[in-house]
């Protein structure tokens, strides 16, 4: 039995006139320990999609399943690292992990949880940033906080929305060999929602896209085969990544188009003409004010 099951979802926002589906009739099954990404546009609705695994909204339609179960909230056994951090900007990057620990972990002695917290914290390479304030640290340790927080929950499931887009590319670049690396030590089954075609193949078993919204749905899956660890400069030169990533691209490029014209079609402006040429006369006292057809 997968891990994680999504059968029929859909999902919509708003009502009457205004209701927008964003989410339509996706089907996904998750193997443990298997590593899948979602690629997609953006606004396509890949956030909605992580929020309904990681139980923060419900579907309207269908249901999504852990070993079987709907899922009815959100729970430890899901460790999200989100794309804006989400870190307490008064606690330390100590204080920041440990509050994840102590709800997860109450039983554990004092001295459990302090070398827990320092153990995920060293994982993550922050231990002489320990003490440190969010706001003292860059971009890329900030993220590195949450992976350790995710990471310290010990969840069976660790979800992934978008971690790195806000990173430059050398900070991006070594937080996904290091996001790998720790992955491979216990080969924890994970998420990752991306619009990175190239971060998909790197990190992940298979990709599967997600269809521009409204109603976006999944795609066909793209296996990917390489063996790990994958070294970017050696799979670079490989014409089977160079082969995979184009199908890709080419079909994202498509279903992007197909739905442009639909959308162009929709809010195309009327033509409109007259129905009776000549002219109209209206009345004003005793002016006579003559419109003109041209």
């Amino acid at each position: 039995m997968p891990i994680l099951e999504l059968k029929n979802v859909s999902k919509s926002f708003g009502s009457g006139s205004s209701l927008i589906e964003v989410l339509s009739d996706i089907n996904l099954s998750v193997n443990e320990g298997e590593f899948v990404a979602i690629v997609g546009f953006s606004g396509s609705g890949k956030t909605t999609l992580i929020n309904l695994i990681n139980g923060l909204l419900f579907p309207d339609q269908g249901e999504v399943l852990l070993h079987g179960s709907p899922v009815e909230g959100p729970g430890p056994d899901r460790g999200v690292i989100f794309q804006n951090y989400s870190l307490l900007p008064w606690l330390s990057v100590y204080s920041n992990v440990k509050l994840a620990v102590d709800e997860v972990f109450p039983k554990l002695s004092k001295k459990e949880r302090d070398e827990h917290i320092k153990k995920y914290i060293d994982m993550v390479n922050l231990t002489p940033a320990l003490d440190k304030k969010p706001s003292e640290l860059s971009g890329g340790m900030r993220q590195r906080v949450s992976v350790a927080r995710a990471l310290a929950m010990n969840p069976e499931i660790l979800l992934m929305d978008e971690p790195l887009s806000a990173l430059d590319a050398l900070t991006r670049g070594s937080l996904q060999e290091e996001i790998i690396k720790i992955w491979n030590q216990d080969k924890k089954t994970a998420i990752l929602i991306t619009n990175d075609v190239d971060e998909g193949i790197l990190m992940a078993d298979r990709i599967i896209p997600l269809t521009p919204g409204p109603k976006a749905t999944l795609g066909p899956e793209f296996k990917v085969g390489f063996e790990r660890p994958r070294d970017v400069t050696e799979i670079n030169k490989d014409e089977a990544y160079k082969h995979l990533r184009n199908n890709i691209l080419e079909y994202l490029m498509d279903v992007g188009a197909t739905r442009k014209q639909v959308s162009d079609q929709r809010y195309m402006l009327p033509d409109l003409k007259p129905t009776m040429p000549g002219r109209v006369i209206f009345r004003k006292r005793k002016k006579k004010v003559q419109v003109k057809y041209f």
